[in-house]
């Protein structure tokens, strides 16, 4: 599934009732199976960009289509969240099948669902545990599979590793990498981590500070599959020295007008 941003802008009132700015006639386009990350200084609206695609807010102004052939009973998008957002009370699998329960699969089917994408997750005999009792890095793998488990068109991830510590989140890529080598789902990453987008990503769609717009479209010229060999290869240092430069200003602005 191709996914189409076409000059969309976003605003809102903030809590003192006065209109805020947070995207400006932002296109851009993530090809079917392509993986791409959406990067920029804090509060340039990447996270609001990818509730819009995500359905969960409306545009201001432009749009956002889906191309490509859509499967009767599959949703378009799944979100995998920074903070895990799994359902404390349930178990491993019982998190897994939730969005299979809310399509109306029958329990057969779900089980049989659930314990595949926890096996692609390296969650195999965890199923039976509740989110208290795994680590950081299991309780997100356990948010990737339940996305994963309604088999969407575009699988959205909001700074999915932003949590862990650096070793954690190092395994976590490498994981979700193997994962996307299996699955080839449409992915749009969104990551304040210039390595990161850089090391996973086919393309890094960078933005300015508020109210954002696109600065570039960095492609990133590694290949496939990605190991963590590539680290420090000239193409993904290339990569990441040409994105530094085009946001390191506009981190600093962001900076101050925070602190201002």
């Amino acid at each position: 599934m191709r996914v189409v941003v076409e000059g969309v802008s976003k605003s809102y009132a903030d809590r003192r009732g006065r209109a805020v700015e947070a995207l400006r006639d932002v296109s851009l386009t993530v090809e079917a199976e392509e993986f791409v990350a959406l990067l920029g200084p804090s509060g340039c609206g990447k996270s609001t960009l990818l509730n819009m695609v995500a359905g969960l807010l409306a545009p201001s102004g432009g749009a956002i289509h889906f191309e490509g052939v859509e499967a009767p009973g599959r949703p378009l998008t799944a979100m995998v969240f920074q903070e895990f957002a799994l359902f404390p009370w349930r178990t491993v699998r019982a998190n897994v099948e939730f969005g299979l329960e809310e399509l109306g699969i029958p329990a057969g089917a779900r089980g049989r669902r659930a314990r595949e994408l926890i096996e692609l997750t390296g969650l195999a005999g965890f199923e039976a545990k509740y989110p208290h009792q795994l680590s950081g890095g299991m309780r997100q793998r356990v948010g990737i599979a339940r996305a994963l488990a309604v088999d969407p068109s575009v699988l959205l991830m909001d700074e999915p590793f932003s949590a862990l510590d650096a070793q954690t989140r190092q395994l976590m890529q490498e994981e979700l990498l193997a994962i996307w080598e299996r699955t080839r789902k449409t992915i749009l990453y969104v990551t304040h981590n210039i390595q990161e987008a850089c090391y996973m990503a086919d393309r890094v769609v960078v933005l300015s500070r508020r109210p954002g717009r696109v600065l570039a479209d960095v492609p990133v010229g590694l290949a496939r599959p990605r190991t963590e060999a590539m680290l420090g290869e000239a193409a993904l240092v290339a990569a990441a020295d040409r994105i530094w430069s085009l946001i390191k200003r506009e981190a600093r602005d962001a900076l101050a007008e925070a602190t201002a």
